[in-house]
């Protein structure tokens, strides 16, 4: 992506040039003084043995300027699961913490909030992320959280010198950094973002109009990124979906709480690559078929929070608007393909696009029958109101688990 072109509604940081990483870093050692960095990993047991992992630790080992690492663990059900992980990132040099989500120290936590009615919902990357960013909130070390996923394969410290830079810069005023990248191989990738996501907006923009709303959503070049940087005062801020649209309900809630000047998507790298899901067409609790379904439901949602009337006539019209947008994405996407010498399988293609017309479809029935059913997690200003003492427990719980 070696444009300079402006969307408009928010700033582009562009990746131009031969990179110099060691520069970013050295001013990055500057800047951290002033705004020390937490970087939070969500990350699942299932990705300890993994090669991207691996890489990853091996990468962040050379980080000169993160304050503290935080691992949020997921699905370590056993004792055993726990203590792999934290020989895994023990080999960090930074002070590193890692949540036991599935430990009954954190459990009883959990409960605590069910019973104040503040729940964090069921287990997943929205309830880890939060859960991190509590105990970041806890140390009181760090004046902003970067966040990136533990499953990338291409991962390279660009990566992460260019998420931090945006928000830890001293005087260029951004308070919420998104990234993005291209997402190429023999063919391209991120199929939830080029073939749903997108077509929806542009479907929805087609029937309700420029709602600032759906500009804002529209502007950002990879909705989906899980790669994100963020101050430490809108973390208090923010509340987070716990189901699998955890990234789209982010950005609704920066647009919430953030003034646009203040939001930018920065370009990562020249490539990324990580795990990829599979379409699973015929269940709909799987893959992403799942996926697509939550991140329809969150942007519906958010729509009538933002006073946006959406009725089953609107939902109607909105599957034959999608259909027609994808129909033009995908020969978009294979003209983008042929003259960049990549595959194309179109059948696959519209195969997923079939798929995610019943997602959609699914989503907006599950909104007609229980319109205030979003899942998301109370904020922590919410929860240190309730329970004064809680992050203060979080804090104890995490130190004697990882002692």
């Amino acid at each position: 992506m070696s444009d300079f072109f402006q969307t408009g509604a928010i700033a582009t940081l562009h990746r131009l040039g031969t990179p110099d990483v060691p520069r970013l870093e050295r001013e990055l050692t500057e800047f951290v003084r002033e705004n020390p960095v937490a970087l939070v990993l969500p990350c699942h047991v299932r990705e300890l043995g993994s090669k991207a992992l691996r890489h990853i630790v091996r990468e962040l080992k050379a980080v000169p300027y993160l304050k503290q690492v935080v691992v949020g663990v997921d699905g370590a059900v056993r004792r055993a699961d726990f203590e792999r992980a934290r020989r895994l990132f023990a080999q960090l040099p930074q002070p590193t913490a890692l949540l036991w989500n599935d430990g009954p120290r954190l459990k009883a936590l959990f409960e605590l909030l069910d019973e104040a009615d503040l729940s964090a919902g069921a287990g997943g990357k929205g309830r880890n992320l939060w859960m991190c960013f509590g105990y970041v909130l806890a140390c009181e070390q760090a004046r902003m959280v970067a966040v990136h996923d533990c499953d990338i394969i291409t991962y390279n410290r660009e990566l992460l010198a260019r998420l931090v830079y945006p928000v830890a810069h001293p005087s260029l005023g951004f308070d919420y950094c998104k990234g993005y990248y291209a997402r190429v191989t023999d063919r391209l990738n991120g199929r939830v973002m080029r073939l749903m996501m997108t077509p929806l907006l542009r479907a929805l923009k087609s029937i309700i109009g420029q709602h600032p709303y759906l500009v804002y959503m529209d502007t950002f070049r990879y909705p989906l990124a899980g790669e994100f940087s963020m101050d430490v005062d809108l973390v208090r801020r923010v509340r987070i979906p716990h189901d699998w649209a955890v990234e789209v309900g982010l950005l609704s809630e920066v647009f919430r709480n953030c003034a646009p000047r203040a939001i930018c998507q920065s370009e990562l790298c020249q490539n990324y690559d990580h795990k990829h899901q599979e379409i699973s067409p015929r269940d709909a609790d799987k893959g992403l078929n799942k996926m697509a379904a939550d991140i329809a439901a969150s942007l519906f949602h958010r729509m009538a929070a933002e006073g946006i009337k959406l009725d089953a006539g609107l939902f109607d019209t909105l599957l034959s608007a999608y259909n027609r947008q994808a129909e033009d994405t995908l020969r978009f996407y294979n003209a983008d393909s042929v003259i960049n010498g990549l595959r194309y399988p179109r059948h696959e293609e519209e195969s997923a696009v079939s798929t995610f017309v019943r997602s959609i479809r699914r989503a907006a029935r599950e909104y007609l029958e229980d319109p205030l059913s979003a899942p998301l997690i109370p904020n922590w200003n919410r929860v240190e109101s309730a329970l004064p003492n809680f992050l203060a427990e979080l804090h104890k719980a995490v130190r004697l688990d990882n002692g």
